[in-house]
């Protein structure tokens, strides 16, 4: 077998029935990782066939390595708890968080901030960046509480996912810039905070992948053609792309890396 970097961590994904978090949590197995598969449903709601075609679980399963699905609202606190409480039950211990779970509704009814409801930025604000503050409290309560085993000394990892659409405008959607706005902010005190108790927090901005919310944003926003000539290197991303670099962040391999927020997007904010 090949040398595994996540080998024996218990890690945690919400969102991880599809698109990124589906990516994230088979690559961390495939690593060595125990993975929790947190989500609304076990089952992709996607338009991607090969998503729907088998859960999360099951396919981590398939490939001889150990999962369990947890139901979560991620913009609850009890369902937060719960979830990292069972994932400590299972595994004993938790060593990786992904706070990925998010939603774009603006993807499907773009509006300027003027005519945006006040319900839309308020579900957005819940799903977007409640979820990685809470997803943040109730992860580092247990890394705090337990014992490192790691060689490193490190004591936890913490991975925030947040978007290209932090840090420049994108088109009629003040509420996803905004709560993505907030994770990449939220990302860097944590990481002030724990640094002291060996606890890494980093954020992953991507740019545009190919997942279920492309097909909503080139249908509704902008076409896939003018995204595809802003990318320098190569075209858009794919979900593999964003868990290629989630593995290292969890890993040894980014031993001195905290408080960054790592854009992820073929080049397309170098512009």
């Amino acid at each position: 077998m090949s040398f595994q970097r996540l080998a024996n961590k218990v890690a945690i994904v919400t969102g991880a029935s599809s698109g990124l978090g589906r990516a994230i949590a088979t690559a961390y197995s495939r690593e060595g990782a125990h993975v929790v598969c947190a989500d609304l449903t076990p089952s992709a709601r996607s338009t991607v066939p090969k998503e729907a075609a088998i859960d999360t679980v099951d396919l981590i399963h398939q490939n001889g390595r150990r999962a369990i699905f947890v139901k979560t609202d991620v913009g609850d606190a009890k369902a937060i708890e719960h979830m990292v409480n069972t994932a400590v039950a299972e595994f004993r211990r938790l060593d990786i968080i992904v706070n990925n779970a998010g939603v774009s509704l603006e993807s499907r009814f773009p509006n300027p901030i003027h005519t945006t409801s006040e319900q839309a930025w308020d579900e957005t604000m819940r799903v977007n960046a409640r979820s990685v503050f809470l997803g943040c409290k109730y992860a580092l309560a247990q890394m705090l509480k337990q014992d490192s085993v790691h060689p490193s000394g490190d004591k936890g990892w913490i991975i925030n996912i947040s978007s290209i659409m932090a840090s420049i405008a994108g088109n009629d959607n003040p509420s996803y810039c905004a709560s993505k706005g907030a994770v990449s902010s939220l990302t860097r005190q944590v990481a002030l905070d724990y640094a002291k108790y060996r606890i890494h927090c980093n954020a992953i901005c991507p740019g545009y992948t190919q997942t279920a919310l492309l097909l909503e944003t080139t249908s509704n926003l902008t076409p896939i053609e003018d995204i595809q000539r802003r990318h320098p290197f190569g075209g858009i991303g794919k979900p593999e792309d964003i868990a290629r670099f989630a593995v290292v962040l969890a890993s040894d391999d980014a031993a001195l890396v905290t408080g960054a927020c790592h854009i992820v997007d073929g080049g397309y904010t170098a512009r």
